[in-house]
């Protein structure tokens, strides 16, 4: 057997871009490892943001964007950055992707940027997106860390939507802004307080981990 042929037979094949290993990274996040209802993760802009249901929406698609291109970059580039500066650079590149986030916001929904105020540039600050960009992407190739990052982002989000649902319909009788409980309905004014934000997200979090049979080791 020639040379090359024993590099050909011995050359490793290359993992699917979606396999079990990648998809987990997407779906775990989604249910068994969510970054709110089972890391307690991301719960103080899960609190201000989820008294309706488009801000919440806004702010899900935006620290989904900023927490999978985040983790992306820093995979590319790990192995150039030298450990002891390695936080500084992972806040300048998450940084520079919220300024970016929050200037589309500000040119193509100025309303709902307004209305998420200060919390936009405060994802540079959210545990889940430090978290995901220390403890994965720093040790992972760049597809597998922008999976992971996605992943994190839409299960975060996902809680965001599940808590801005109950929240508005309770509280304002609607949905999107679009009234579904008629004129006549007298919203619950502790569903558009922060206290009933802790109700909802805490009520969501006992009955996902009950469902999953989840317990703190």
């Amino acid at each position: 057997m020639s040379t090359e042929s024993v590099q050909q037979a011995i050359k490793p094949k290359s993992e699917p871009l979606f396999s079990k290993k990648n998809r987990k990274l997407l779906s775990n996040p989604l249910d068994a490892d969510n970054p709110i209802t089972v890391q307690i993760l991301g719960i103080c802009s899960a609190l201000a943001v989820t008294v309706q249901m488009k801000p919440a929406l806004f702010m899900a698609v935006g620290v989904t964007i900023i927490v999978g291109l985040s983790s992306f970059i820093i995979a590319i580039i790990r192995n150039m950055i030298p450990n002891r500066v390695r936080i500084i650079v992972q806040l300048m590149v998450a940084a520079t992707l919220v300024v970016i986030i929050d200037q589309l916001f500000q040119a193509y929904a100025y309303d709902i940027s307004k209305q998420l105020s200060v919390y936009i540039s405060l994802i540079l600050t959210n545990c889940i997106l430090l978290g995901r960009i220390e403890a994965f992407a720093m040790g992972n190739k760049p597809w597998p860390s922008l999976l992971d990052g996605i992943g994190n982002g839409a299960g975060y989000g996902a809680i965001l939507m599940i808590t801005a649902v109950i929240r508005e319909l309770l509280g304002s009788g609607s949905l999107f802004g679009y009234k579904l409980l008629g004129d006549s309905y007298i919203g619950n004014g502790v569903m558009i307080l922060p206290a009933g934000a802790c109700f909802v997200i805490g009520l969501v979090v006992w009955m996902q981990r009950a469902r999953n049979g989840y317990r703190e080791d």
